[in-house]
């Protein structure tokens, strides 16, 4: 997971914003900044964003990142002019079933996109994980043979958190066994029901997104160095969240054994995002 540094990083989280009830959100450049300080989501005059992002995964030792939605000029452009360093992803919002449904193919017949994105607690109104207005995007996946990435567990924003509860997923996983599902974002506080899904389903993977390294739940690498080797996978938070140059840094002193670091930090990715084709 990585993007583009803005200059007018605020107006990305207006729609949240206008979900928050308390006063503070309204005036948070990003919406889970009372967690998150020093957010790197910032463009100095006359940069190139794509640029600027290259230069810190070049020095970060990253080879791929996984974009968003190509739906504007500027990630277009990234994949037109790096398709070897980017690859897209699609943010959908399943309150529009068929509009969903239509993009995800036209994005995926236009720009081969590897994956489909959501934050069901994000989503106005918010739609649980198991809703059946997610139903055809699940299926939509599976046609396609791509992964869903979800949020699961509590969100940073101040929103409620019910709809992204870890025990949803056992629904789907029993309803679409032949889908791919990447858990996004922590699962926090249900980090031992997610490693416990994961064992039950094939099909279903983790990603410490949005927590920096040293914040990474203790009990997700004790299960990736055990019997979740092959389904927990690094994504990144930039310029989100967390600069890689902090990623990088912190990622020295996780202690994943030496035959599990590579599976975390790129080959689970390559298959799970089917990226190697």
């Amino acid at each position: 997971m990585i993007g583009f540094p803005s200059a007018d990083a605020r107006s990305h989280y207006t729609n949240l914003r206008a979900m928050a009830k308390d006063a503070e959100s309204q005036d948070m450049e990003f919406p889970a900044e009372y967690m998150i300080k020093q957010v790197p989501n910032y463009l100095p005059e006359g940069a190139d964003p794509i640029e600027v992002t290259l230069q810190e995964m070049d020095a970060c030792g990253v080879a791929k990142g996984m974009i968003g939605s190509p739906s504007g000029a500027l990630h277009q452009r990234a994949l037109k002019e790096h398709p070897d360093r980017f690859f897209a992803s699609m943010e959908i919002d399943p309150n529009d079933i068929t509009g969903a449904v239509r993009k995800i193919r036209q994005a995926k017949d236009e720009f081969d996109i590897k994956a489909v994105t959501t934050f069901p607690a994000g989503c106005n109104p918010q739609v649980p994980v198991n809703d059946r207005r997610y139903y055809p995007i699940y299926q939509t996946c599976i046609d396609l043979d791509i992964p869903i990435i979800s949020n699961a567990g509590v969100p940073g924003p101040r929103v409620p958190m019910a709809c992204q509860k870890v025990e949803l997923f056992d629904d789907v996983c029993y309803d679409f066994p032949e889908l791919r599902i990447v858990m996004r974002h922590g699962a926090e506080p249900w980090t031992e029901l997610a490693m416990k899904l994961m064992l039950k389903w094939p099909g279903l993977y983790y990603m410490p997104s949005a927590f920096a390294p040293k914040y990474y739940p203790a009990d997700i690498i004790k299960y990736a160095n055990t019997r979740g080797a092959d389904k927990v996978m690094y994504a990144g938070y930039y310029p989100m969240g967390l600069s890689l140059r902090r990623i990088h840094d912190e990622m020295q002193n996780v202690p994943l054994k030496d035959e599990v670091l590579p599976k975390f930090l790129r080959d689970n990715a390559m298959r799970v995002f089917k990226l190697d084709g």
